[in-house]
Order: structure tokens, then C-alpha cells, then sequence
């Protein structure tokens, strides 16, 4: 598939802004983040302000954006709907969460919890308009959801230990959820990386054309002598070499990199944990980016099978 900036933008910044927001709502009715309305104000501000950003993103890949609202209507099949519907679910307790913390530092925690599962539901809905495509082997698989939740908390993590730094809060329990939501994120990457290359894929030019029974079969000529939507949109290919470097790139800014830095964080103290923490989130931030590229750029469409793909 070809991978598409605002796609890859809204993935990975809404990921962030929903993974923030859920641990925003569930530590915070805990009373484990500090009631202060500054904090508060930061906090939420900064994982609305990724979902929105996001969430806006999306719609520049639509040929009509103007018509994104009508997305809202077939949520009983669509995945997609459904997610547009969570999505603007979760801004209800979100914004009276955020009310009650910043105008009466009050943290209302039922409120919180019932935004985090509405923003752990709008994420699940995200990685199921993928895996509910069949035509498309790499996505067709519950690694994908799992995925996405797994780097949404982890980047959400990363961006709440930042925070927390720059409010002077040593806090080894969140350095420690940034760590295991790291290791957890990667580790059902893998998985996933590990399934496109283990799963049999039963489809090809005979299956395809439905005349295996007769032999080996091939095009004659492709449909199409020019470039078309198809072949833009889904025949995007990559080679293996440059996959296997981008996922290295991926582990080293996505994991390795953070995770030394939180490390760093357990033992440092003074003004410069800040620029640690923030460096931190930015490169798992970019980890993921490069990531959901891969995302897009390895899998392929059926379709693909007839202009040449031995397989798909």
C-alpha cells in the first residue's frame, strides 16, 4: 500500500493523544498524578490536542473532506464509523474530566475512567478498520489492533514521564509503566513481523483468476498501461533489504533509545531530566512514525496479483 502523510500522522499522533488521555483518566481517578490544575491543564491539554490534530489529519487523505461527517451514519458494519462516533464520544467525559480537574482541581474520577475506555475503544476501533480487510494479507490478522494499542500506551507513556518531568515530579512508577508499555508495544510487533513472514499465504494469480486447475498462469498483458489509482494506492512495493533496515530504525528510536534514557531518569535529578524526558517521547514518537510507514508500505493488496505479483 502506499503509505500517505496523513494517514501515518493521524495513526501515530491520535495514537499518542488516545494512549495519553487513557492514562490520564485511570491514574488520575487513582489520585496517582498530582491534583494541581497546571498539571491538569497540561496533561489533558496536550492529549486533546494530539487527538484533535490527528483527527483532523485523517481527513485530508478523503477526496471530499467536507463530507468526513457522513462516516457518523453506518456504524452498525463500518469500522471506520464506528471509530468516527468513538472518537467524538470521548471528547464528552474528556472535556468534563479536564473541567473539573482545571477549573476546581477537582479529579472526578469516574469521569476519568469512563474516558479512558472510550479512548482505548476508539483505538481499538482504528486498528480493526485494518484487520477487517481480508483483500489485504499483512493487516487481516488481530496483531494489528493489539499493535496499535500497544504503541498508543507506550507513546502515551512517554509523553505523560515528560510532563511529569517538567512539573519536577520524580516518578519511578511512570518511568516503569514507560518501560513495560515499550517492551510490551515492541514485543507485539514483533509478533506481528514475525506472522507476515511465518503465515501461509494462500493467494495468487491462480487463486485469483480461479484457473489454478489448469496450470500456472500469468498476464498476457497487464489491465492497464499506465499508472492508474491501483497501482498507486495499492502496489506500492518495497524491497526486503530497506524493510530490514527501516525496522532496525524503528527498535533503535522506537525502544532502544527511550528505553536508555528512562533508565538515565531513574538516577538523575535537577532541570535537565526535562530535555532527557522530552527527547525521550520525541524518539518514540519518530520509533512509531517509522513504523507505521513499514505499516503501510509492506502489506499488499490482492489486486496486486493481477499486474505481475506472484503473490500478495
Amino acid at each position: 500500500m502506499h503509505p500517505t502523510f496523513s494517514i501515518i500522522f493521524f495513526t501515530s499522533t491520535s495514537g499518542a493523544g488516545y494512549g495519553l488521555l487513557a492514562l490520564a483518566g485511570a491514574f488520575g481517578a487513582g489520585g496517582l498524578l498530582p491534583p494541581e490544575r497546571g498539571f491538569g491543564a497540561a496533561l489533558l491539554g496536550l492529549a486533546l490536542a494530539l487527538v484533535s490534530l490527528g483527527l483532523i489529519a485523517s481527513t485530508f487523505h478523503l477526496r471530499h473532506p467536507e463530507r468526513a461527517w457522513r462516516s457518523l451514519s453506518q456504524w452498525r458494519s463500518s469500522w471506520l464509523s464506528r471509530e468516527a462516533v468513538a472518537a467524538l464520544l470521548t471528547y464528552l467525559p474528556a472535556l468534563a474530566f479536564a473541567a473539573g480537574w482545571v477549573g476546581f482541581e477537582a479529579i472526578w474520577g469516574w469521569l476519568g475512567i469512563l474516558g479512558a475506555l472510550l479512548a482505548l475503544a476508539t483505538l481499538i476501533c482504528t486498528g480493526m478498520i485494518y484487520a477487517s480487510l481480508k483483500p489485504i494479507r499483512a493487516w487481516h490478522t488481530p496483531w494489528v489492533p493489539a499493535s496499535y494499542l500497544g504503541f498508543a500506551l507506550m507513546t502515551g507513556a512517554l509523553w505523560l514521564i515528560a510532563l511529569l518531568s517538567a512539573f519536577g515530579v520524580q516518578a519511578n512508577g511512570a518511568l516503569a509503566l514507560a518501560l513495560a508499555s515499550s517492551a510490551l508495544a515492541w514485543a507485539l510487533k514483533a509478533g506481528h513481523w514475525r506472522h507476515l513472514e511465518r503465515a501461509p499465504n494462500p493467494s495468487s494469480p491462480e487463486t485469483a483468476t480461479g484457473l489454478g486447475r489448469f496450470g500456472s498462469v500469468r498476464p498476457l498483458d497487464p489491465p492497464h498501461t499506465g499508472e492508474n489509482y491501483l497501482t498507486h494506492e495499492m502496489g506500492f512495493q518495497i524491497a526486503r533489504k530497506h524493510a530490514a533496515k527501516l525496522r532496525r530504525l524503528a527498535l533503535l528510536f522506537g525502544l532502544l533509545l527511550p528505553a536508555g534514557l528512562i533508565l538515565i531518569l531513574f538516577f538523575a535529578e535537577g532541570w535537565w531530566t526535562v530535555p532527557i524526558a522530552f527527547a525521550a517521547a520525541f524518539s518514540g514518537m519518530l520509533g512509531v512514525v517509522i513504523e507505521r510507514w513499514l505499516f503501510f508500505a509492506e502489506a499488499k493488496h490482492t489486486t496486486a496479483l493481477y499486474y505481475g505479483e506472484r503473490r500478495a
